[in-house]
């Protein structure tokens, strides 16, 4: 076998390996749960709609995609307009700590979740923001922000300082000349860091079950409902699953070019 046929095998399996669970999920889907437990199935052999209805017509289920991309949405915007001038300042200035708070930032990123959980209930139940959307987004920002300073950093530290300097001389003050032209410049950087705040905030769990109750509860946490007295409601819980998949694939789809050419250019 060729070394180019081994390489089609590899890709081939890894490819399938992927999207098996995928494919299960939503093959699980669209049966009952009759079927789901009596047999192994490749497809539905009583193909039904009857999961997706039950989202889609109690407000308890869709409620919970609304909430998750209330908060998510107001996550990235907060982490973009937080990081890009953090992330300017440590690219064209140098300061008395700059390296160690800049160090400092990413060992935010490396605590787990569950450090900052107590504090975090503590301070919004004090305050009036326990069960906010805006609660979530700002505790999500503990983890972003480093994140995207530091790819941003990166993509900042490849455009040239004679670009700001010619800039200056020409009589850009300096919002203009960040938003009109240095920010263009950078645009796979901001499509990567948009498409990596969008997904740490859309998987976490653990602050965003904690920090809400009613009003901002996310899917994730919703599909815990699935478990009561008679079992588990696999095919509910299939079809939330699925389409907990559609926000993230729209995501890739709108940054997909910034995000390839990010992934070659920067520090990603």
């Amino acid at each position: 076998m060729t070394m180019s046929k081994r390489k089609t095998l590899g890709i081939s399996l890894y490819i399938l390996f992927v999207l098996v669970p995928i494919y299960w999920l939503l093959n699980m889907s669209f049966k009952t749960n009759e079927e789901i437990l009596s047999s192994l199935t490749l497809w539905p052999q009583h193909f039904t709609l009857a999961n997706y209805e039950v989202i889609f017509s109690d407000p308890s289920w869709y409620s919970g995609y609304i909430n998750s991309i209330l908060y998510v949405s107001m996550n990235v915007v907060i982490t973009l307009l937080v990081a890009l001038p953090a992330a300017y300042a440590f690219s064209r200035y140098r300061f008395v700590g700059d390296k160690h708070l800049f160090f400092w930032l990413l060992t935010n990123r490396m605590a787990p979740p569950a450090v900052f959980l107590l504090p975090f209930f503590q301070l919004y139940s004090s305050v009036g923001l326990f069960d906010t959307h805006i609660a979530v987004a700002l505790a999500h920002c503990l983890f972003n922000v480093p994140l995207a300073v530091w790819i941003l950093e990166g993509f900042m530290s490849g455009v040239p300082r004679e670009i700001d300097e010619t800039a200056y001389i020409d009589g850009y003050s300096f919002p203009r000349f960040f938003v009109r032209i240095f920010l263009p410049m950078i645009r796979s950087g901001i499509g990567v860091t948009a498409f990596f705040a969008f997904m740490f905030s859309w998987v976490e769990l653990l602050l965003a079950r904690t920090l809400t109750s009613v009003e901002a509860k996310p899917i994730a946490a919703i599909m815990t409902r699935t478990v009561g007295a008679a079992g588990i409601d696999w095919g509910v819980l299939s079809a939330a699953g699925a389409l907990t998949i559609i926000p993230g694939l729209l995501v890739i789809w709108f940054v997909r070019n910034h995000v390839a050419k990010g992934f070659a250019l920067g520090r990603v």
